[in-house]
């Protein structure tokens, strides 16, 4: 759930409102580089990695750890409400976030757009960091969903566990080759993730989403290797879900033979 009064998906009206408040932290996941060629003012560049391709509950246990001191290195206390910017199409701005999320950071937000959809004047420059000893940060290993959590979940009625693949790899009939196994989680419902955004690639209106989706107390979505549930992970948090995103997905479930699949 979220624990904050600060939406998990802003757009640049939003932003370009509560910038200047005292609390509020942009991180621009770009990288350095990107970030000194051209930045919203005021951010400072944010790298915290990439979400493991799998991992059981001690290694994201100790992930948390780690993205908890990376999160401190770049001055991020948990105190702040942190929006995170990507170059606009949510593909560095979800993992990252479900990363800060881990560490522990209770108030996190996405620019929807990324930086291609602020419409005032960019920063150049590079950014001094000031690294904090201090910092507010408890595991939040729900965050980040296992495998171990999924298997013992499936019979759940609070838990949607939402397939984004292709027709094809939900029924086993196609797939990547490098997947020991081919079908999908038991009980997943299919949701292919391009249905849940626009032809300009913004997502959906809540509405629109909601309809598509129903109602849902819970969602986990997975794909192939988390990059197309972290896309719809993101369309459902701005339609008010309470999403996460399985980064292992299919991926890593096809290669764990005890766990069930359908076909």
């Amino acid at each position: 759930m979220q624990l904050s009064d600060l939406p998990s998906v802003v757009d640049a009206r939003w932003l370009a409102e509560h910038l200047s408040d005292e609390d509020v932290v942009v991180g621009d996941v770009r990288g350095p580089n990107a970030h000194a060629r051209g930045h919203i003012p005021g951010s400072r560049p944010l790298v915290l990695g990439s979400p493991p391709p799998g991992a059981d509950e001690a290694t994201v246990a100790e992930l948390a750890k780690e993205v908890a001191l990376r999160l401190r290195r770049h001055g991020i206390t948990g105190e702040e409400r942190l929006v995170l910017v990507d170059r606009g199409d949510g593909m560095g701005a979800m993992p990252a976030a479900q990363l800060a999320e881990l560490a522990g950071h209770p108030r996190v937000a996405i620019l929807l757009g990324g930086i291609a959809a602020w419409p005032g004047e960019l920063s150049t420059g590079s950014v001094e960091l000031e690294p904090v000893r201090e910092a507010s940060l408890e595991p939040n290993t729900r965050a980040f969903p296992t495998r171990q959590e999924l298997a013992s979940r499936l019979d759940d009625s609070s838990l949607l566990i939402l397939d984004v693949r292709r027709e094809d790899e939900y029924t086993g009939r196609g797939g990547s080759a490098c997947d020991p196994r081919q079908g999908h989680i038991p009980g997943a419902r299919r949701l292919q993730v391009d249905e849940l955004f626009a032809p300009d690639g913004a997502p959906k209106t809540a509405d629109a989403i909601r309809e598509l989706v129903g109602d849902a107390q819970e969602i986990v979505a997975y794909c192939h290797s988390g990059s197309r549930s972290a896309l719809a992970t993101l369309a459902l948090r701005s339609a008010g879900y309470d999403a996460r995103n399985y980064a292992g997905s299919w991926h890593e479930w096809s290669r764990h033979p005890e766990l069930p699949l359908e076909r």
